[in-house]
């Protein structure tokens, strides 16, 4: 795994109100598809995600999530890199919650719950593509 965090995903009860916050602290809103709301950062994506749909895609209850929900995302150069690092996960200790598949809104992904509790997605997004030194834009470089 490359050491970066390329998305950081926030479950939050009111996406607008989270959203109208990063704001008011001068973030700019990234054009994002319905149902994310996505502030580009230096060399990283902010992401915000109704908590009720970020459990149900990770298949776990609401309450599982804790509080300050969210899951830290580290996105690979080919969709077969999501189930090698799966892999690599589970073997240094981790719980694998969702295995690699396809998403449906075009891109490839898993989670796992690290030893310590927290949720990492491994995704593989066909629309951002990493930059050479692993750089990640929302919408690609």
């Amino acid at each position: 795994m490359e050491q970066r965090v390329s998305l950081i995903t926030l479950g939050v009860p009111d996406m607008e109100r989270a959203a109208a916050f990063y704001e008011a602290l001068g973030w700019q809103r990234a054009e994002s598809p319905d149902g994310v709301i996505a502030f580009d950062l230096i060399s990283q994506t902010l992401g915000l995600y109704p908590l009720a749909a970020l459990a149900a895609e990770i298949g776990v209850p609401e309450r599982g999530l804790g509080t300050g929900a969210m899951t830290l995302s580290h996105n690979t150069r080919t969709k077969e890199d999501v189930a090698e690092l799966l892999a690599a996960a589970e073997a240094a200790g981790a719980e694998v919650l969702k295995p690699a598949q396809d998403v449906f809104w075009g891109g490839h992904h898993g989670y796992f719950r690290s030893p310590d509790g927290h949720i990492w997605e491994i995704a593989f997004n066909p629309f951002s593509k990493l930059a050479a030194d692993g750089a990640f834009r929302w919408n690609g470089h």
